[in-house]
């Protein structure tokens, strides 16, 4: 699988595993972000959220359309087991990537 390094505005990065947009997901939490390639190997953020369940919150997210309208082609994700780390690394997420797609956290 491939992954790409987001950082996290402290100097350090997390790991997520790249998924097209029509995946079948597990029922586990974690990060996820809506995303399109550009043209130097890197990825463009458009929306990050959390979940304690990518099997029910991914199919049905009321974003995913507008991300899609927006060029969206990928879902990064990574597993995160706590809910303390999922709330602290998001809004680290949104604070450092600005996803133009987030309103909240900034």
């Amino acid at each position: 699988m491939t992954t790409y390094n987001w950082p996290l505005g402290n100097g350090s990065k997390l790991e997520f595993t790249i998924f097209r947009l029509n995946v079948q997901w597990n029922a586990i939490g974690g990060l996820y972000i809506f995303t399109y390639p550009l043209e130097n190997g890197h990825w463009f953020p458009l929306y990050v959220g959390q979940t304690d369940d990518f099997s029910t919150r991914i199919p049905s997210h009321e974003r995913l359309e507008d991300a899609v309208q927006h060029g969206a082609t990928n879902i990064h994700a990574v597993v995160v087991q706590t809910q303390q780390d999922r709330d602290r690394w998001e809004r680290m997420l949104i604070q450092y990537l600005q996803p133009p797609m987030n309103n909240q956290l900034r």
